[in-house]
């Protein structure tokens, strides 16, 4: 990845969505493009239009910590766009790139078990690493989302699934903003690890396989999720909705606990301990369905 390029790339995308109103600038109905002008941006930064425009294009590779706080505070960035700039703008040595065959991220016996008690909890709970790669799960969070562990090692990867996978269309309640902000989600992590190759191959068969991740990728947002709130639309209980917390691991900045968990007493709360007792009975004939109030064990 071209690091100038991409700052470029992302400083024209903030300033397209930056509202000229809001930036103190006479309203005019013939604005050729959306957003500010280069020059009105330069003015609201306090920085020359000649420079800001080599700066956008690719054409200056120093950008100094006080430019680059100037830029944030014109374009209006939250605290996660603000560091996705300076990740851009960072000059780095030259790293060789990492190997698509490199091991997989792992997590500690301690978190492990952590997974285990968050399970006995009802809490359905997984670890994401790098490229939203799935390191590990409890089995709720199997049942609930989808059984990673049984996937090829190559496949255990939050964005494949929701962009290639036909049955996250059909479970995520508002499937539209969870697809934007897991696409966000790996811009920010690709302006962390410009030289990830592993990252670089992801983002290449997302974009040839999904019409959706490419005008996603293409707005180039930044997104980390923190807490929330989720729905679902489960094929065996139905609808429910959890809210979610995420945790950084200590030790392994790319590595990030989710931990979701649902109102005491709520139909999402039966739902989920419905989840945990269907998900532990054995298979027998062949994939199970439910009706709304008992599981058909039966195929």
């Amino acid at each position: 990845m071209n690091q100038i390029v991409e700052l470029g790339e992302f400083l024209r995308s903030c300033r397209a969505r930056l509202d000229p109103a809001d930036a103190g600038m006479p309203a005019t109905t013939r604005r050729r493009v959306p957003g500010l002008r280069r020059e009105e941006l330069a003015q609201v930064a306090g920085v020359s239009v000649d420079y800001y425009t080599r700066l956008e294009q690719g054409r200056s590779r120093t950008a100094s910590p006080e430019i680059l706080e100037s830029l944030a505070t014109a374009l209006r960035l939250d605290d996660t766009e603000r560091a996705h700039l300076f990740d851009l703008a960072r000059r780095r040595p030259v790293q060789p790139r990492r190997s698509a065959s490199s091991p997989a991220e792992r997590v500690s016996p301690a978190v492990h078990r952590l997974l285990t008690t968050l399970d006995a909890a009802y809490c359905p709970a997984f670890v994401l690493g790098r490229r939203t790669d799935v390191v590990a799960s409890n089995p709720l969070s199997r049942a609930l989302i989808a059984d990673f562990d049984a996937m090829p090692a190559s496949e255990r990867n939050q964005a494949r699934f929701v962009f290639l996978a036909p049955a996250a269309r059909e479970l995520y309640a508002d499937w539209e903003t969870v697809a934007a902000d897991t696409a966000a989600m790996l811009r920010l992590d690709a302006g962390r690890h410009p030289d990830d190759s592993r990252l670089g191959v992801l983002v290449g068969e997302l974009a040839v396989r999904s019409e959706h991740f490419r005008a996603y990728w293409a707005e180039r947002r930044v997104h980390e999720r923190t807490e929330g709130t989720k729905g679902y639309h489960h094929p065996v209980v139905g609808d429910l909705a959890v809210t979610y917390q995420a945790l950084a691991l200590p030790g392994d900045s790319d590595q990030t606990l989710f931990i979701y968990s649902t109102e005491p007493g709520s139909s999402s709360e039966t739902a989920l301990r419905f989840l945990a007792t269907w998900s532990t009975e054995p298979l027998t004939d062949g994939p199970r369905t439910a009706t709304p109030n008992e599981p058909d064990t039966a195929a």
